[in-house]
């Protein structure tokens, strides 16, 4: 590699790394435009999520075949990009193979990455398929149309391309590796238990054409990492990244636990109080009113259900086991969180435009991008959080907009709001007397 050549990666790296820092800026300011929740407590606890869920896949292989295919994909990806390191040191100073003194580590090290490869493709190939060919239902799902259907295989085309050019890189290296004598920069280093295969069909080629193949090959696998690192920004396999903040800073309360609004607690504890002045309110306590009862737009989410939204695989496991979309009911807890998503990416778009300052839109995550109908659908069961592989909690949205539909628009479904009626004025959901609510006792 050439002086200049060197000097034409150091900028290609420096544009790539750029760019990705850009946007990770990006969907960091995104999220912090939630309001503040502390998810700081028990961190062995959260530490030990992140290292089964993140990192162990843990919940991926409750489903065996997918999650099987998947830890392979994830392994490779994570795996054979080590070798990024070798590239990038080779590229800047015009090695080849810098590591390649390690010896028989290195080879072992060539080795399990080209086996991971042909793995990955045999993964790759079978996601395809169950996506494309047999349409497994949660792909084909009626709230997964657009862009997210064809990002699903976008990725699935970098893998190929990305194993297919590392696999074409190290056949070619290991072709002019074995030219008798030697040729040019090329000494013997590694161990290519699948490349061995393809080396053959450089045969008949001289020698510098395969070394110029050699080298596109080469300079197309770091383009195409690049390329793949900043497409991660616009599509779902940002769960690459944000699986491992996410599930550390996931809710640990057990399951249907909802957090209470400190001001309506406080005013409910006024009540039950038999010395407190029935006129008088209960005291105020900073922070303890909220602008608004619960949430409308994604301002009034919290930062880590806007984490939530940008951490979605759109894998449809939550969808699929939602007894509410099983039975034909709008709702679908992947939706929920594709919606959560867009929106967040309408208001950066609109501050990025307005040179950091929101101006209000007309629009809102409620009715624009959420509507009642599914939000009144959910049962609050909790199977969707129990199925993400990652932690999501679609069931926390669903209830904030509840919450500011019943508390701040008085507009819940006439059975609820009948309920809430009769516990007002009869201190039971059911509509009588509450002086006769011992009537039964007389039927003795």
């Amino acid at each position: 590699m050439s002086y200049l050549d060197s000097i034409l990666f150091a900028i290609l790296l420096i544009t790539g790394f750029g760019y990705f820092y850009s946007n990770v800026k990006k969907i960091i300011r995104n999220i912090n435009l939630g309001t503040a929740v502390n998810r700081n407590d028990n961190p062995k606890v959260r530490w030990k999520n992140m290292t089964m869920i993140a990192l162990g896949q843990s919940k991926m292989v409750k489903r065996p075949v997918a999650g099987i295919l998947h830890i392979i994909v994830y392994a490779g990806f994570v795996i054979i990009n080590i070798e990024l390191l070798e590239i990038i040191i080779d590229g800047l100073f015009g090695t080849h193979r810098i590591f390649a003194f390690l010896g028989t580590f290195y080879d072992v090290l060539i080795a399990s990455f080209e086996i991971l490869a042909l793995l990955v493709l045999v993964a790759v190939f079978t996601f395809w398929t169950r996506r494309n060919i047999i349409k497994l239902k949660r792909f084909a799902n009626k709230d997964l149309t657009g862009f997210p259907i064809s990002d699903a295989n976008y990725i699935l085309y970098f893998e190929v391309v990305l194993m297919s050019l590392f696999l074409l890189m190290n056949a070619s290296d290991l072709h002019l590796q074995n030219v008798p004598g030697g040729f040019s920069h090329f000494i013997k280093a590694g161990s290519f238990p699948i490349s061995q295969f393809i080396e053959p069909l450089f045969n008949g080629y001289s020698n510098e054409l395969v070394m110029l193949l050699s080298e596109i090959f080469w300079w197309l696998h770091i383009v195409g990492i690049l390329i793949f690192m900043n497409y991660l920004y616009f599509s779902k396999h940002l769960h690459i990244l944000l699986a491992f903040p996410n599930t550390y800073f996931a809710n640990l309360n057990p399951q249907g636990q909802f957090d209470n609004l400190e001001s309506v607690t406080n005013e409910v504890k006024m009540m039950m109080d038999p010395n407190a002045d029935p006129y008088a309110t209960a005291p105020a306590t900073e922070n303890a009113v909220p602008a608004k009862f619960g949430a409308s737009d994604i301002q009034d989410l919290n930062w880590v259900q806007l984490l939530n939204a940008y951490t979605c695989t759109e894998c449809g496991r939550c969808t699929s086991s939602c007894p509410a979309n099983i039975t034909g009911k709008k709702l679908s807890p992947r939706k929920i969180m594709m919606a959560t998503r867009d929106r967040v990416e309408e208001v950066g778009k609109n501050i990025d435009a307005n040179k950091g300052v929101f101006v209000p839109d007309n629009k809102s995550l409620l009715n624009d991008y959420i509507t009642p109908e599914e939000l009144w659908a959910c049962t609050s069961c909790n199977a969707c959080v129990e199925e993400c592989p990652v932690s999501i909690s679609p069931l926390s949205i669903i209830m904030d907009m509840r919450r500011y539909l019943v508390m701040e628009q008085s507009a819940a479904p006439a059975p609820i709001n009948a309920l809430m009626t009769n516990i007002e004025n009869n201190g039971a959901p059911w509509q009588y007397n509450q002086q006769d609510r011992l009537n039964w006792k007389n039927e003795i």
